[in-house]
Parts: structure tokens; C-alpha cells; sequence
């Protein structure tokens, strides 16, 4: 089979396809026919070394859907056609970026017969992370105020879909040229993040005094924001940031609203087939889709890690083997 892999970490060029066999599945794995895989920045920062992969040379791609080829020794809960969709890999274990892919069982769920596989090979880590930040961390409830920094983004545009399924009251943060489909994937109010007044827009689009739950990909940016934003006993989960160095510049608007902030990560999920199994039943409901940006080929994969980290788009990037 055909596969992305790099033999030592560094730039963009040391991405290479590679023939090699295709993988038997244990009794713990599942044989999957690659129809897409997210290409997500984490991905690149295996691939630069940031992140240590387990073994070299590495096939990278945490994300992957398709259809289950085979099915290893005792495996009971997936069978040869399933369609399915998986994350997680490409840390501990060979990624997406190829033909076929064997998965754990724990990272793997079977999808609806009609989903678009191509768009769910981007669901994964996107929506997963949504769905820990929204409802594990953050306690999502029926009518609250819910806003989602960079609504356009591939958590982002994931998060808007949840909150809005569950009946939460959606701020979303956007450049004006997706503010449309913004709306249309479940957000009531859309703002433009570069405004000077976002804080006063955000508070009143509000219901209430305030915000109740805040997503925020750019703790560096946004944390003093999100207590200025936020109402007494809010909440602020936080998946990531530009700059490591995050802090107020003004703890008091935190403390005087009894702020409760959570950092997370994906990767702590401790079974990730049970948020996968969620986001799968949303999907079946027309609740949750993944909007894809743009597709690239597996002799593509350097071009795709590129604009993952420096292009503005909609949604997420799949590589197709």
C-alpha cells in the first residue's frame, strides 16, 4: 500500500510516500480502507518533533474514516463494510495518511451507512475536542449562553453545531466572509472578531448577564477577555494558544465572578470511542457535519501541512489516499 511517512522530524520535505505492506490487524484492531484523514496541526507538530511520535519512520494523521477491511482475532463490535471513523492515532500508533490503517477498537466507531466518509475523516479530533470541552468540561445546559471563538474554524465550526443541538444560545466569533455559514451551521449571533467593541457586542447578544460557557482556542489572546465576558460562576474551557505564556493582565475580573477555568486536551480522553459513538449519532440526525475546505492526495501531504497552519478557511482539510 501507499502511505505519508516521515524517517526523521523536520520541514515540510520530509514527508514522503512510501510502498510498504498494508498492516494484519491484531485482536485488538480493526483493518480500515482509508477514504479520508484530517489533517489537523498537531499533525505537524509530530511531525516537526514538538510532539514525540513512538516509532520512526511515522505515518502520520490522528484522524481517519472509512471501511472496515478486515477485523483482528476476536474483534466482535466491527465487521468487514462498516463504515467508521477514528482518532487518536498517529501519536502512539500508525496514522491516517494512507491506504489502510489499523486501528484500535477504543478509538473507532461505526458511522451511519450515509455519511459522507470523505467529510468524516475530518470529524475526529475536532469534534471530539468540541464535544470534552462543551459537555465533559464545561457542563453545557439547555438555554445557556454559549460563545465559540473562531466559529470557522475546525473546532470551532464543530462547537457551533453542538451547542446549537443542544439548545444553547450560540455567540460565535468569525471573519465576515463565513459569517453566513456560521449562522447556518447553528449560531444565533455571529461577530467579527477584529472589532474594537467585541467585548460590549459580546455581552450584549448575551442572554442574561453574560456569558455562561466559553470555548477559547487562544488562551494568550482572549483569557482576560473571557472573564470580562463572562457571567458570575462562568465557565472557560481552554484547548489551546498561540503563545505558552498565558495569563490575565487583570486577575480581579476572575476572581469576582467566580470564574472556573479548565485547560484540556484531547489526547486525555479516557475512551475515545464513547465521544465518537456521540458525535456518529448526531450525525445520523443531520445535527453534526464537517464542512471540507479543500482535499489533497497523498503525494499532496506537505502542501496539506502547510496551509493547515498557515491558511484561513472553513471548516477542516482531508488527504484522500
Amino acid at each position: 500500500m501507499h502511505a505519508v511517512r516521515f524517517h526523521e522530524h523536520g520541514g515540510r520535505n520530509v514527508l514522503q510516500v512510501d510502498d510498504i505492506d498494508t498492516p494484519e490487524p491484531v485482536s485488538d484492531e480493526v483493518l480500515v480502507e482509508v477514504a479520508a484523514a484530517g489533517v489537523n496541526p498537531v499533525d505537524t507538530y509530530f511531525r516537526e518533533g514538538s510532539y514525540q511520535p513512538f516509532a520512526m519512520p511515522m505515518i502520520p494523521g490522528i484522524d481517519v474514516a472509512g471501511t472496515v477491511a478486515a477485523v483482528g482475532p476476536g474483534v466482535t463490535e466491527f465487521e468487514a463494510g462498516d463504515s467508521v471513523v477514528g482518532t487518536g492515532i498517529g501519536k502512539d500508533h500508525y496514522g491516517g495518511y494512507a491506504e489502510f490503517a489499523a486501528v484500535p477498537t477504543d478509538r473507532l466507531a461505526v458511522l451511519p451507512e450515509d455519511v459522507d466518509l470523505v467529510a468524516a475523516g475530518g470529524a475526529g479530533v475536532v469534534g471530539v475536542t468540541a464535544w470534552r470541552a462543551l459537555v465533559d468540561h464545561g457542563g453545557m445546559q439547555l438555554g445557556e449562553t454559549v460563545l465559540i471563538h473562531g466559529g470557522s474554524g475546525g473546532v470551532g465550526h464543530t462547537a457551533v453545531q453542538l451547542a446549537d443541538a443542544a439548545g444553547a444560545h450560540v455567540i460565535a466569533t468569525a471573519a465576515p466572509k463565513n459569517h453566513d455559514r456560521v449562522s447556518e451551521l447553528g449560531a444565533d449571533v455571529v461577530l467579527d472578531y477584529s472589532r474594537d467593541d467585541l467585548a460590549d457586542a459580546v455581552k450584549d447578544a448575551a442572554n442574561g448577564d453574560g456569558v455562561d460557557l466559553t470555548l477559547d482556542h487562544r488562551l494568550d489572546d482572549y483569557l482576560q477577555f473571557d472573564a470580562e465576558v463572562a457571567t458570575t460562576g462562568g465557565r472557560v474551557v481552554g484547548i489551546g494558544e498561540n503563545d505558552p505564556q498565558v495569563g490575565f493582565e487583570l486577575s480581579s475580573a476572575a476572581r469576582g465572578k467566580d470564574l472556573n477555568i479548565t485547560m484540556m486536551s484531547m489526547f486525555n480522553t479516557p475512551e475515545l470511542a464513547v465521544p465518537l459513538r456521540e458525535l456518529a449519532g448526531l450525525m445520523e440526525t443531520g445535527d453534526f457535519e464537517i464542512e471540507v475546505a479543500r482535499t489533497y492526495d497523498l503525494d499532496e501531504a506537505a502542501e496539506a501541512h502547510r496551509a493547515v497552519m498557515e491558511d484561513s478557511f472553513l471548516g477542516k482539510l482531508v488527504i484522500t489516499p
